[in-house]
Parts: C-alpha cells; structure tokens; sequence
C-alpha cells in the first residue's frame, strides 16, 4: 500500500495542470489497522489537491483488524456476500472512518472488485450515500433482474443513482471497460466523443494510483503515465464538451434508453494499445 500511493502526488499533479475534477475512492477499513494518522495524510494530501475523497471498501481486511465490525469471515473479499444489515454496518464504519479522517461524509461509493448487489444500494440508502460505482460490466455481477442497458447506461437503480463504468467496443468488437491501463489514449478519445455523439449523459473512466508505476511498484511505468497525461491534456482542451466534475445523482435518468450501443473505436486506435503493451513488456 505504502508503494502504491508513491504515485497519487503525481496524479494529483497532473489533473491539477490540467484543471480537471476526478474522484478518489479512498479504502478507510485499513486504518483499524495501520491507524487513523495514515488514513488522515491520504486524506488530507488528495483534498489539498483539490479533488473528491470518496468511499471504497475492501473487506479482506476484516481478517486482520483488531476488533470486529461485522463477525469475521476467513479472506472474504467480495462485499455482496455480506447480508444487507452487515453490508450497513460495513459500510457506515467505513463512511464514519473517512470524516474522522477529516473528510466529508462520502455521497458516493465503490465497492472493491466491483463487488455488489442490490442490497449493497438498499444499505447505501439507508446510510444516506446517493450514488454508486460499482458496475464493470466485463465482470460477472451478482445484481438480480438488472441486465441489459441497466448495467451499461447510468441509471437510477432502489433509490440510488448507478453510475457504471464506461465501456466501448475495440476495433475487433470486443468489449473494454474506460481504464486507464486498458486502453489506448486514442481508444479512450474515441470512445468518449461517439459515447457523447449518442447520447450518453456521462461517463465514467476508472484508473488506480498504482496504474502509473511498473508491474512491482518500485518506479514510475512511463507507457501509462504519457497516456493518462495526454488523456488529462486532450479533456483539458476541450472541457467544453468533456467537463469533469464529481458524481451528481442529478444527471441520472431514473430509467435508461431500451436499447444502448456501445460506442465502437477504429482498428488503428485499438492497434495503438497492442503496441503499447509490447513496448511496456519490453521495458518493464
């Protein structure tokens, strides 16, 4: 973890020479463990930089914590596992950690390994968190009668406003969730300005701190970090059209298009991330 963050200064960096406004879903279950001080530096070093803090949980750490919060189960890292009233628990420790921390209290969440399910948005209600994250639609999900467009198409879904990850089609038709790492800055250019040209309210693009440096964490992947700088600097030039901004349950429709089509991006921009992982091989 100490790795990981060696690469936040540098991410708030750029999107600060940029002007942009992005979400950092913070994990605050690990401070039961380490301590309230680390959570508080992340905290405080991410609002200095003038972007969102936000809420994340991992509940493997529950392995390792002290005291329980909810009764313990062996390396469970999936949230939906949980029942509704142990998911709130969760979920409001989590929430009260981060203001202690000195955060707001969060109005949005993602759960990790985009793990969830509808009583993960009935829990988030209760606690009175407006907006969830947590759909990557390149992942199997455990929502019930939520398919179709619902996992595609930012949506209200129990009272809460759903905003999936992005994905587009690549230029051999395969589907790619909008990250960083797995894209092309030309794959994630084109993705957005058809996802715009189709109607699409907003989009969600997901990266980690640790996506900027090499596979063992130990110094900065170069590849990456030019791509999400170009990305950064192409959203900057044209923040007119691509304004970043926190999440606003607002901009949800309650109900979605009956149908959606991923945008699709050219063979060449999707030719352009082949070669990026070969040279990122090469180096790294």
């Amino acid at each position: 973890m100490p790795r990981e963050r060696g690469a936040l200064p540098l991410n708030l960096q750029i999107l600060r020479d940029n002007g942009l406004r992005a979400v950092f879903f913070v994990e605050p279950l690990f401070s039961y463990y380490y301590g309230l001080d680390a959570l508080q530096e992340l905290v405080g070093v991410i609002m200095e930089g003038g972007q969102d803090v936000q809420m994340h949980i991992h509940p493997e750490w529950l392995d390792v914590l002290p005291n329980e919060i909810v009764p313990r189960r062996k390396n469970m890292q999936m949230l939906h596992r949980f029942s509704l009233d142990e998911q709130e628990v969760l979920l409001e420790a989590a929430a009260s950690r981060l203001v202690e921390a000195g955060a707001p209290r969060p109005t949005a969440f993602r759960s990790g390994n985009y793990s969830a399910n509808a009583d993960t948005l009935r829990a988030l209600a209760r606690i009175g968190v407006k907006v969830d994250s947590s759909i990557n639609a390149c992942f199997d999900f455990p929502y019930p009668d939520m398919g179709g467009t619902r996992l595609l198409y930012p949506s209200s879904m129990e009272n809460i406003a759903e905003y999936p990850v992005t994905l587009f089609r690549d230029g051999f038709g395969r589907v790619r969730p909008m990250q960083i790492t797995a894209c092309s800055m030309s794959e994630m250019v084109e993705g957005l300005s058809r996802a715009r040209d189709q109607g699409l309210p907003a989009a969600t693009l997901v990266s980690h701190n640790f996506e900027l440096l090499s596979a063992d964490r130990r110094s900065e992947d170069r590849i990456v970090t030019r791509r999400f700088a170009g990305l950064c600097e192409w959203l900057g030039r044209n923040v007119a059209e691509f304004p970043t901004a926190s999440f606003d349950p607002s901009v949800v429709p309650a109900v979605p298009p009956s149908a959606w089509e991923l945008p699709r991006v050219s063979p060449l921009a999707t030719g352009q991330r082949y070669l990026a992982q070969a040279m990122r091989r090469l180096v790294h």
